[in-house]
């Protein structure tokens, strides 16, 4: 994934984020129970994380150009995508079978978080420091 793609895709999520934030805080406060609220803030609490870690793959795919950057970026999206949104058809459905396709973007994300470690050792030798 291009820098350009991951400050777009990061900007987006943040968007996304902070208006998930604010309607889970003002909307669904009274709605859900107290453990679906908290389902629907962990949800929104990691696509804040991995649309940061976008920001940083961004940078990084400047400094250490290859595929395993690019690769962190594609898994940060689908991460987000998969883990924070069983989360919120979880907190929001109550349908308990979304939980179990949770773990697949906690997969993808520590995926992306070693391609960005794996990036930097598989560029050191390409791009000065």
């Amino acid at each position: 994934m291009s820098h350009v793609l991951c400050i777009r895709f990061g900007a987006g999520l943040m968007f996304l984020a902070v208006g998930l934030g604010a309607f889970g805080a003002h909307a669904l406060k009274a709605r859900l129970s107290p453990e679906m609220l908290a389902i629907f803030e962990t949800g929104v609490r990691y696509q804040v994380y991995h649309a940061l870690a976008l920001f940083a793959a961004a940078y990084l795919s400047s400094r250490w150009p290859g595929r395993a950057v690019n690769a962190a970026g594609i898994c940060f999206v689908l991460g987000v995508f998969i883990f924070s949104g069983s989360l919120y058809l979880l907190a929001l459905t109550g349908t308990r079978r979304w939980g179990a396709v949770t773990p697949v973007g906690g997969v993808l994300f520590l995926v992306g978080w070693l391609s960005l470690l794996f990036g930097r050792y598989s560029s050191a030798a390409s791009v000065p420091h």
